[in-house]
């Protein structure tokens, strides 16, 4: 029997497979194709401008792919479209000579980019629940992917040069979307589809996800967090760059960046308690070590110091990710689970992305990338602020719920 045979036999190791598939292919886009376009003679404020593009796109992408996921209740189908139209437009953005036919081609790749993550999260969810799985068992071998592909990468892009990113971007990205085909439904897409099919009007109504004040201040928060966040993804291969680093340090940055995410979804697995005052405790000490991160990446001055501070993204992004993750499912119905994490993502990567892309550029290169970083850790700090805000006013709700359950046990 072939693998491809065996894999489908086991449908929980076809996710982890196609999460370290493809978060390995991204790996490789997000950390090499910022320096492919400096290869081109774009600026970095040029730069900072195209890859906004991304976020800017995601703030329409990834609700109308969440909307539909939702309607149709087949996330499987909706991650291989946004496969396929990935795989086209970034291989025609490789090929085309002209700047306008570039930007164009970029722009229909970050519709079908941006909502990939979200979705993916989504097939997991469902497909976990009622079992004994857990998110982060899956989550862990999209960080192990992103870390081992794109410290590969490192070498393959000093032999093949950065002018051939796209053999390996295709390579990658035709993988995922033939594992994305052998992916399971999810078990409870049959209910959702016949049980549920009558509510399907009704799903993707973002007013409604967001008439939730918890996930709304939330959200607000989210995106203070992840500007500094996508700022450093978009600049940092091009600050190591300045500071003396090679495509093989870059790899190891990336790897460093993701490689301990492991221990980290593991143990939020065991430890985790899913409640609104221990998840937001948890998001005001992740927020705390990202003001450290940038502070230290502020005061770097060799490409090797960046290289051991990355490893602190292991512990900020996959804490952050995690608990986010969790956090919305929570908070959000289960009809509205794919919406839910599709306005999660927007957050993340898209009015943030956006920010971070136009602003990031223009400090980069107008102040430097020292200036860059000590703006996020001072906004990492108003975030620290915001969360502990946050947990107090739960904990309190949580003693004021207790006292007058304990009030009316006395009454009976």
């Amino acid at each position: 029997m072939s693998v491809i045979g065996r894999l489908k036999d086991h449908p929980f190791g076809v996710i982890k497979a196609f999460s370290f598939i493809l978060y390995g292919a991204f790996a490789i886009y997000s950390a090499f194709f910022p320096l492919y376009l400096k290869e081109l003679g774009i600026s970095s404020v040029a730069i900072g401008l195209l890859l906004a593009g991304g976020p800017i796109l995601s703030l329409f992408a990834n609700p109308f792919w969440g909307y539909w996921s939702d309607r149709l209740s087949n996330v499987r189908r909706i991650l291989i479209i946004l496969l396929i139209g990935s795989f086209l437009s970034l291989q025609t953005v490789f090929f085309t000579n002209s700047f306008p036919f570039l930007v164009t081609f970029l722009l229909v790749f970050f519709c079908f980019q941006s909502p990939l993550f979200a979705q993916s999260n989504s097939l997991i969810l469902e497909a976990i629940e009622h079992t004994n799985h857990k998110f982060g068992s899956f989550r862990l071998w999209g960080a192990l992917g992103w870390a081992l592909m794109a410290l590969a990468t490192g070498p393959v892009m000093e032999w093949l040069g950065i002018r051939d990113l796209w053999k390996v971007c295709g390579v990658m990205m035709g993988l995922a979307i033939v594992f994305a085909w052998m992916l399971p439904q999810a078990q409870n897409s049959g209910k959702r589809e016949s049980g549920s099919s009558i509510q399907s009007g009704k799903k993707g109504n973002y007013l409604q996800i967001m008439s939730d004040k918890w996930f709304l201040v939330f959200i607000l928060m989210g995106i203070l967090i992840s500007i500094p966040n996508a700022m450093n993804n978009t600049f940092v291969s091009i600050y190591m760059s300045e500071l003396g680093g090679n495509s093989s340090l870059i790899g190891w940055s990336a790897f460093f960046a993701s490689i301990f995410e492991i221990p980290v979804y593991l143990l939020f697995d065991r430890f985790l308690r899913k409640d609104r005052r221990s998840m937001f405790f948890c998001l005001a000490a992740v927020s705390l070590l990202y003001a450290l991160r940038w502070f230290l990446m502020a005061a770097a001055t060799s490409p090797y110091h960046i290289l051991f501070i990355q490893a602190l993204n292991s512990i900020t992004f996959a804490g952050y990710y995690y608990v986010g993750t969790q956090l919305t499912a929570y908070l959000i119905p289960p009809a509205f689970r794919a919406s839910g994490q599709a306005v999660y993502a927007l957050s993340w990567g898209g009015l943030s992305g956006m920010v971070a892309g136009i602003a990031g550029g223009l400090i980069f290169q107008e102040l430097g990338a020292h200036a860059m970083y000590t703006i996020s850790a001072m906004m990492a700090l108003i975030g620290v602020a915001g969360f502990t805000s946050m947990f107090v006013i739960a904990a309190r709700m949580e003693v004021r719920q207790k006292n007058a359950t304990q009030y009316e046990k006395t009454l009976l």
